[in-house]
């Protein structure tokens, strides 16, 4: 149980560390005026993954589910 302890910072650290460089790894389409709430004009083109692009969407979201477990534990510990 000490060794949870003293290493679960780390992993979190460690999966904190890995999630923010997958997500900002990921190709977006959206151009800067999207995230101030401007539009493409109301053409979505919705692609499917492929390649590399679907292996980094998968292991994302498996950091990022490691990440919520490890969180949970610390609340419990």
């Amino acid at each position: 149980m000490e060794v949870i302890v003293t290493l679960l910072p780390w992993i979190q650290t460690a999966l904190s560390i890995a999630l923010v460089v997958l997500i900002l790894l990921q190709q977006s389409d959206a151009g800067l005026g999207a995230a101030f709430g401007g539009g493409d004009g109301g053409s979505a083109s919705f692609n499917k993954k492929r390649g590399f692009e679907k292996l980094l969407f998968n292991i994302t979201i498996i950091v990022a589910l490691l990440w919520a477990l490890a969180a949970i534990i610390a609340l419990f510990i």
